[in-house]
């Protein structure tokens, strides 16, 4: 019997078994212990040494509203929140979003000695020895009180078992008006309603990025009767005071960003009793639904936690801002106004309404994770996004507290969204949704802007771009906000021209398509054949004086000229004419590859390292966005032996660690990087992010024998496709052959109807390279 067809059976035996091996309560028949589940896999504390304000998460559901955790750093947007390192614990705060915090909220343990300093002396120590975190749970002890702290979550209510076994009255000091990573919070104050509750609201001030202040309500109950609120004059904070016998109090603190009402109609509605382990199983259940779309074999024990992990982190970061009843913030406008999602006819909403930090880099990610994945999440973001643009008359790239913010550049949304329908999981309104991506290209659009760009529409360098062909750099009419790069918004722009004349063309607009094509050609505008790399030019036409391509951030966004000239994904047959031919262009990108292999393919251990000068000439990063594409070029390149050295190299030395000190050794940026992993370790990706007809995936070099992957019949044929290696180990990177469904693969690449009716992708893995 030869391989394929040993592999072949093992497959259809492994399809028939998966659903028991991943049943609730599984047994080991050998020693009958429970098998691990994949939220068991999780580690939640990967590179937490380097996390910021929205990367850590405990207590908290997929895309949670409500992101429950410790934190123990509180000033900015990097550097806060759970920080391995810092040992005191400075408050549990139930917001940790792109741009928003709030509600943080402190046990503590209140004595004569203490109760004329509480509000302003109140950290307490802990020891990460008695810490217990897992997705939706986590468990510490506050030392300085003797407080044994546990919190868990349903999406947009916060709940709190704590244990008192020390001195002093049972006490919840709520920080209310203090800084907390991100932003501000000003304006708090709550009152006490009955006996166990309490209902206020604060407002998360503006700052650069979100330019318009964003109300949090809440409601705050307790098991036990609250005898006493205190107030702070100087702080303007509060302490609740609870009956000194009690030894236990469970607390639930709903959310809402329109009202209390809806704060309190949040808890009633996702939370009406007061079963803590209930909820912490719930919550455990909902994670690993999710996490077991995707079941792992083979690979080690460290291979398959940190695949949970980053697959775990592809689901979060973004967070709900509607309530249960589909009441959302609507700051688009003049005027602050609640908005309302439509309802389907059971009155509850269609969809959430979501924060989200941009789509920057979505396209090599979320697009292909998501599309394959997650179809019903994918719908709900681009549904989200749209509304955005009948609120605000425009499509965000990465909207907060119920705004746009402008975040980074370009219409990072459009390739996003045309994916989507390219995917099949949008259908409706195709027209109305063209338009408004459409109108995102085009002067008074999105493309206008630079990075918080909020009162002028120049940055962008748009005009320039619609008619010379190119953004120069610098921009003639001054400095408007960030990442005005001329040469990265050149490319940036003609690849989502490219994706948007895509959906032209299934629309059977000829115009447009034509006219979006050739905008997408634009790239080859800042092409410098003398020194062959993308260059920046300015005003006049003229080349940037002193080119030098590893100089960081002159002219490329995030990024040098030598990382940022690939970033053609839409033509990179193209690209490759440019460079003289296929073969001088993978010549070219292997010497890249081998250079940056030196220093492990990133700019340093995290995302503050890329400026220095160290790192911030590596020719390839992997640690941001710009060229995390590049190692599936080759497969462009007629090289697919490369593709699958360099994916396995990259995945090994960036993607492999599992520490609090290592992880994504960049910017994650809210899953973007835990999708990026994903995809590597199983060997599929989209170079140009699956916005064609009939979206292509091209086959890389997976590092586990077996991956099965549920297809949600919701939105696909509801069957399994399963990815099988032969002959796998960590020295055999190379796919000798492909068989997908007992038919030879010709170019190691595979269609998404392939994919989504079903079926066996069987790879012959070797250890000799076959050019």
């Amino acid at each position: 019997m030869n391989w394929l067809k040993i592999a072949l059976i093992r497959t259809t035996v492994f399809a028939v078994l998966v659903t028991v091996l991943n049943s609730c309560g599984s047994k080991n028949e050998q020693n009958g212990t429970p098998e691990l589940k994949p939220v068991d896999l999780v580690y939640n504390q990967l590179d937490t040494e380097n996390s910021r304000w929205f990367f850590f998460s405990s207590a908290c559901r997929p895309f949670g509203m409500v992101n429950l955790s410790p934190d123990t750093q509180i000033g900015g947007a990097w550097g806060s929140g759970y920080r391995y390192l810092t040992d005191t614990i400075k408050g549990f705060s139930h917001i940790h979003a792109w741009q928003l915090s709030g509600l943080s909220v402190m046990p503590v343990a209140l004595t004569e000695q203490n109760s004329e300093t509480i509000f302003t002396d109140f950290y307490s120590h802990f020891s990460h020895e008695t810490e217990k975190v897992a997705p939706g749970y986590q468990y510490l002890e506050l030392d300085r009180y003797k407080i044994a702290a546990e919190i868990t979550s349903t999406k947009r209510v916060g709940f709190h078992k704590y244990q008192f076994s020390g001195e002093g009255k049972p006490a919840l000091l709520l920080n209310l008006n203090t800084v907390l990573g991100p932003c501000e919070n000003t304006d708090g104050k709550l009152q006490k309603i009955g006996g166990h509750s309490v209902v206020g609201e604060l407002t998360n001030a503006p700052t650069i990025r979100r330019p318009k202040p964003t109300k949090v309500f809440f409601r705050i109950d307790s098991d036990i009767e609250i005898q006493d609120v205190v107030t702070d004059e100087e702080t303007g904070n509060y302490l609740l005071v609870f009956n000194e016998q009690a030894d236990q109090v469970l607390l639930k603190a709903g959310i809402s960003y329109t009202s209390v009402e809806n704060a309190n109609l949040n808890i009633q509605t996702e939370l009406p009793d007061w079963d803590f382990e209930q909820v912490v199983a719930e919550s455990k259940d909902e994670w690993n639904n999710l996490l077991s779309r995707i079941i792992v074999e083979g690979g080690t024990e460290t291979d398959q936690k940190r695949f949970y992990t980053d697959l775990w982190h592809a689901l979060q970061g973004r967070r709900t801002i509607s309530d249960v009843n589909g009441a959302y913030p609507d700051n688009t406008g003049e005027q602050f106004r609640v908005g309302q999602l439509p309802l389907d006819d059971n009155g509850k909403p269609k969809f959430n309404h979501y924060n989200s930090d941009a789509f920057w880099g979505a396209q090599w990610t979320i697009n292909t994770l998501w599309g394959l994945v997650y179809p019903e999440v994918y719908k709900e973001f681009v549904q989200s996004l749209m509304q955005y643009y009948k609120d605000g008359g425009l499509i965000p790239r990465g909207p907060s507290g119920g705004n746009y913010t402008y975040v980074m550049t370009g219409s990072s949304a459009t390739p996003f969204i045309v994916s989507a329908i390219q995917k099949g999981i949008i259908t409706d309104d195709l027209a109305g949704i063209y338009e408004a991506l459409k109108k995102n290209h085009l002067p008074g659009g999105i493309m206008e802007k630079a990075g918080y760009e909020h009162d002028t529409n120049l940055g962008g360098g748009l005009a320039h771009y619609i008619k010379n062909g190119y953004v120069p750099y610098p921009i003639p009419e001054g400095d408007f906000g960030f990442h005005q790069d001329g040469a990265s918004l050149t490319m940036e722009y003609a690849y989502q021209d490219w994706t948007l004349a895509q959906l032209a063309k299934k629309l059977g607009y000829d115009e447009d398509y034509k006219y979006f094509s050739e905008r997408a050609l634009n790239y080859q505008n800042v092409y410098d054949a003398g020194s062959g790399w993308m260059r920046p030019k300015d005003i006049a036409g003229k080349w940037l004086a002193d080119f030098d391509p590893y100089n960081y951030e002159h002219g490329f966004n995030e990024s040098n000229g030598a990382q940022s000239t690939w970033f053609v994904p839409h033509d990179i047959a193209g690209l490759a004419e440019l460079m003289g031919g296929k073969d001088k262009a993978a010549e070219k990108l292997n010497t890249q590859f081998e250079t940056a292999q030196k220093i492990g393919f990133t700019s340093g251990g995290a995302h503050d390292k890329e400026l220095h000068p160290e790192y911030r000439r590596i020719p390839i990063n992997y640690g941001n966005q710009p060229s995390m594409q590049t190692a599936f070029i080759f497969n462009q390149l007629d090289r697919p032996d490369l593709t699958q050295y360099w994916s396995r190299q990259v995945v090994k030395t960036a993607f492999s660690g599992l520490s609090p000190a290592t992880g994504f050794n960049g910017d994650e940026d809210q899953g973007l990087m835990g999708s990026l992993s994903i995809l590597m370790k199983i060997g599929l990706f989209q170079m140009n992010g699956g916005t064609e007809e009939n979206p292509e995936y091209q086959i890389g070099s997976p590092i586990f024998d077996r991956v099965t992957i549920q297809l949600d019949p919701t939105n696909t044929s509801g069957k399994s496709f399963v990815i099988k290696t032969v002959d796998m180990s960590s020295e055999n990177c190379y796919v000798e052959n492909a068989v997908y469904n007992n038919q030879s693969l010709d170019g190691y690449r595979i269609g998404h109807d392939q994919i989504i009716n079903g079926g066996s992708l069987v790879l012959k893995m070797s250890n000799n390279n076959q050019k």
